[in-house]
């Protein structure tokens, strides 16, 4: 449970961190300063996934989990590079990275209108710290394909170690996690059962969320797979890491995103029909909604895949919310405890959202979402490589897993590198392709471009060939301002 939407750390009184954990991201952060982007990538991503949130250094009654002080170094490092006049993000500022700055801000501006309270003031710019120091400085590593790569290795590497981790809790029910001592180290120490096997969860904050990030990564993994014979091993290894993790979370939610994901993989042959396929599963969804009974959302209750799952609250969280539109459109609401049984846990994003910030901010959520995946399937279009087609295919992939997965959890601890991560990782593939592709028939990445317009190594672009001065650029990273 999760009643806020990012409660990075909150609720610890004093601090506790172990020594070595401090000593470890002290060392990154001076990696993060001054090291050079593809070594910052690899340092950066294990200490932000491996490193859980509750070990938290309180400074003035101000909390930082390890996630907050790397952030505090990338944004000094952002800083320095802009101080410096370099170009920190490639393509600029696109309009992923703009929804996601209004997303924090509706999110932080709800909650201190909702609350009017200054702990509350503390709480949402804490956040607010939290989501643009994370982000942004991903956004300033990731600038190519290789930065891509390279942090899809990281990952997998982070992803073989949990697996390990989690198969052992699964056998003998104690993360090792426990002997760090943070602030949840007794829960760590002792794991939760259903249907009598343990639900492992690594360094994260649950079963769920642990499973979770082991679905989402499963089409980067395959990503990587493709990408270079070099890379197989490592693929293969977190393939089967991703898998692990997933089963040994025993929960519902990973099973379904780890499915959406191969789902989405194994759609790449019929790619070039996936809009009649959006259209006919949105035509199946209103047709089932006005045949069922129940409404068309009740389904999320028939699904129990790991056994004793709380399906029946899930579609009670979104039912509620429906129902109580006109009580959180605005800024969200206080407490949803007296809309039902249990209500007060919203284990689901999109409700989450919803609840604790009204309608602005969720349609800022589905903004970044929106953008991500119109990015990735105009970027497909418009690349003449094949290996890059798939490149982005595979990122939409784990965007669509993402969002099945979006259906029974809601994000709040480290699991939200991940998220940042791929959306970063979408924005720097992107801004190499269209920054290969002149202006043609077409404004946006992905229409129909003329052919002949198209870069390729046995064919350069003549520059008498572009569109008129005055034409629009490109959609996606050269839509707002070049940084």
């Amino acid at each position: 449970m999760q009643p806020k939407n990012f409660k990075f750390g909150g609720g610890v009184a004093d601090t506790i961190v172990n020594p070595a954990v401090l000593v470890l991201v002290l060392l990154v952060g001076v990696l993060i300063l001054v090291g050079p982007r593809k070594k910052i990538i690899r340092g950066f991503i294990a200490a932000a996934i491996l490193i859980p949130m509750d070990q938290v250094l309180v400074l003035g009654g101000l909390h930082f989990p390890m996630l907050r002080l790397l952030a505090l170094f990338g944004i000094a490092r952002l800083a320095r590079e802009r101080f410096a006049k370099h170009r920190i993000f490639s393509g600029g500022i696109n309009k992923i990275d703009v929804s996601v700055i209004l997303f924090a801000v509706f999110t932080a501006l709800a909650g201190i209108l909702l609350f009017q309270e200054s702990a509350e003031v503390i709480f949402q710019f804490g956040n607010i710290y939290t989501i643009f120091g994370l982000y942004f400085l991903v956004r300033f590593l990731l600038r190519d394909d290789s930065d891509v790569i390279c942090m899809v290795r990281t990952l997998a590497w982070c992803a073989v170690l949990i697996a390990l981790i989690m198969a052992r809790e699964t056998v003998t029910g104690h993360n090792p996690y426990a002997l760090l001592g943070g602030a949840r180290a007794s829960s760590y120490a002792l794991l939760e059962a259903r249907a009598g096997r343990f639900r492992a969860q690594g360094c994260f904050g649950g079963s769920i969320l642990a499973g979770t990030f082991g679905a989402i990564l499963l089409p980067l993994f395959v990503l990587l797979w493709q990408n270079d014979k070099k890379n197989r091993f490592l693929a293969a290894a977190g393939i089967v890491a991703a898998t692990v993790i997933t089963l040994a979370s025993n929960s519902s939610t990973p099973v379904m995103a780890y499915a959406a994901g191969v789902l989405a993989l194994c759609s790449w042959p019929i790619r070039n029909w996936m809009r009649l396929i959006r259209w006919g599963a949105v035509a199946t969804v209103v047709s089932l909604h006005i045949v069922m009974k129940a409404p068309v959302w009740h389904l999320i209750a028939r699904i129990d895949i790991s056994g004793g799952s709380s399906s029946d609250h899930r579609f009670q969280l979104v039912d509620q919310c429906i129902r109580h539109f006109w009580d959180w459109w605005l800024l969200g609401v206080k407490s949803t405890a007296e809309w039902g049984w249990d209500m007060f846990d919203t284990a689901n994003q999109y409700v989450n959202i919803c609840d604790n910030s009204g309608l602005i901010a969720f349609i800022c959520f589905l903004a970044i979402v929106v953008y991500g995946f119109k990015f990735v399937g105009r970027a497909r279009k418009a690349t003449p490589d094949p290996r890059r087609r798939f490149l982005f295919w595979a990122l939409g992939a784990s965007l669509f897993a993402n969002c099945i997965g979006f259906i029974g959890v809601s994000y709040w601890d480290q699991i939200w590198v991940v998220w940042y991560g791929l959306l970063a990782a979408i924005s720097a593939a992107v801004s190499r392709t269209s920054e290969r592709v002149p202006v043609a028939l077409s404004t946006r990445i992905g229409s129909e471009v003329d052919r002949s317009m198209v870069e390729t190594p046995d064919r350069p672009i003549n520059p008498a060939d572009e569109a008129p001065v005055g034409a629009r650029r490109l959609q996606s990273p050269r839509s707002f301002l070049t940084l």
